[in-house]
């Protein structure tokens, strides 16, 4: 297979998910309305609880809306995702994913086409949210609009794996709703993205190594220090890693002869 095939059908995958999400209306303003219920409405709330301003480790006032829109951010990715992945058991369901995958091309490179494809889509939805967000006088530098966009194709890859690896195992397109709830809400709330960890780790020891320990806190480090014109080392490797480890799964999950495929076809 030469270079310019595989390019072909990687802009096929992507153009398929695009032309998808675009015609998909209700998909675009659910992801949008969701975060920016939590900005306008969800801010207040906390702001009340915890002050006018989460006050970091050091000698600096941020808003609270300022210190959660890199969290709703991620909170984009995570659902978009989760989303993208949901379409995959539709797709296997309808049978085109059967197509798909007996095509000449390496599966892991269908995989990540596919991946990469629900990547573009939510870079497309934060940028959207982070120009609305400027109403809300979140206004990063110039500079960190760019900065932050590597942040966002690494965490996206992270978290769409994640849910390539829960697609590949689940059976029926009702049973996702389900599993989304068990690990999307657990993800979120157990992270940095609405609270500073200094802050979890006052309260609770265990909840504070919790969330270190969990991917979605690192993905949203990493975005929340690139808009801001730095780079969170730690974060990074951490994420790459996750993204290794869940596009390896997933890659196994999805080989009929060995992964969860093979097992549910030989259950049935």
């Amino acid at each position: 297979m030469s270079t310019a095939q595989y390019l072909r059908c990687l802009g096929g995958i992507v153009r398929r998910e695009l032309l998808r999400w675009v015609n998909q209306r209700g998909r675009f303003v659910s992801a949008l309305v969701r975060p920016l219920v939590w900005l306008a409405v969800f801010a207040a709330g906390f702001r009340a609880v915890l002050g006018v301003s989460i006050i970091p480790p050091y000698d600096t006032y941020i808003p609270y809306e300022v210190y959660i829109a890199p969290g709703l951010a991620g909170m984009i990715q995570l659902f978009s995702g989760m989303q993208s992945s949901l379409s995959m058991v539709y797709d296997r369901e309808m049978g085109s994913m059967r197509t798909l995958m007996i095509s000449p091309f390496p599966r892991w490179f269908l995989l990540s086409s596919k991946l990469l494809a629900g990547v573009v889509v939510s870079i497309v939805q934060v940028y959207v949210f982070l120009a609305i967000a400027w109403f809300w006088e979140i206004e990063p530098p110039p500079v960190g609009y760019v900065l932050v966009l590597p942040a966002l194709l690494l965490s996206g890859l992270m978290l769409g794996a994640l849910g390539l690896v829960l697609s590949s195992f689940i059976r029926q397109l009702e049973n996702f709703a389900g599993v989304m709830n068990f690990v999307i809400f657990p993800m979120f709330f157990a992270s940095s993205a609405l609270y500073p960890l200094w802050r979890v780790k006052e309260s609770s020891l265990t909840l504070y190594w919790i969330c270190q320990c969990n991917p979605f806190t690192h993905a949203v480090e990493l975005i929340r220090f690139a808009l801001y014109g730095e780079v969170n080392l730690v974060s990074a490797a951490v994420v790459a890693g996750f993204l290794l480890i869940f596009l390896e799964a997933a890659v196994w999950g999805y080989d009929p002869g060995r992964g969860f495929l093979a097992r549910r076809a030989g259950a049935e």
